[in-house]
């Protein structure tokens, strides 16, 4: 009897011992969840932008009979849009990028015999880029072919003669770039454009005809922006803490 009343009072106390630890307060802490860091910012990706500046340059033609005509400043306000990729390595990054710009580049002289004006209306290029990033301020080189559409003008003692010509040349430079997040980016730039020599046959202007030969050159300074698109960056890593 007195072993069964031990038996009784021993489950007994299990049940209320069981009961009672499952009203007490839990001391484990939740896990502790980390949001993810921002996404890690790289310069690769697909961009378009828009660009402005500001090109001056000198033309001097020459007459291949009757000799060389007064020099004249050319110079202008530049601007278009821009696509180009990036694909960043380390520090290093390389890239092609195209260009269109409208300009209001132009200059002339209307001293001596021959009078003339001449204008770049449009001008392009493709252009390679290498660079090395500082993090969020890349540094670069770029360079590649360019494309002018020149219009010229000639008014002299035979009448007056209007020229289109379109050339291809070399483009280099470089510049700056500085990413505001990990999509905008503003930039300034330098280039340097040779279009090498181009050749007018002048058959009305000059009594007689002749041609005019002169070299086209010019510089631009200018400012620009960039949105660069999320394609092929890197994930972001996922941070928990348990």
């Amino acid at each position: 009897m007195l072993r069964r009343f031990l038996v009784a009072s021993a489950l007994v106390c299990a049940a209320g011992g069981t009961a009672f630890a499952s009203d007490l307060p839990n001391t484990k802490e939740a896990p502790v969840y980390a949001p993810p860091p921002p996404p890690v910012f790289t310069w690769s990706g697909l961009y378009i932008g828009g660009q402005v500046g500001y090109e001056w340059g000198h033309t001097s033609p020459t007459l291949l009979i009757n000799g060389p005509l007064p020099g004249a400043s050319e110079s202008g306000v530049v601007g278009g849009g821009h696509i180009g990729y990036n694909f960043q390595v380390s520090q290093f990054v390389f890239g092609v990028e195209g260009d269109v710009d409208g300009a209001s580049y132009n200059g002339g002289n209307g001293a001596g015999i021959i009078g003339y004006t001449s204008r770049e209306p449009v001008e392009a290029s493709i252009r390679g880029r290498v660079g090395y990033a500082w993090d969020r301020v890349l540094f670069y080189g770029t360079g590649g072919v360019a494309f002018g559409d020149f219009h010229d003008t000639f008014a002299g003692p035979g009448g007056f003669d209007s020229l289109w010509r379109e050339r291809t040349g070399w483009t280099a430079g470089g510049g700056i770039e500085y990413a505001l997040d990990n999509n905008w980016s503003l930039r300034a730039e330098y280039r340097y454009t040779d279009f090498g020599r181009v050749n007018d046959f002048l058959a009305t202007s000059v009594v007689g005809g002749d041609t005019a030969s002169r070299r086209e050159t010019d510089n631009r300074v200018q400012v620009g922006f960039s949105y660069k698109f999320d394609m092929f960056a890197p994930p972001a890593p996922v941070v928990s803490k348990y």
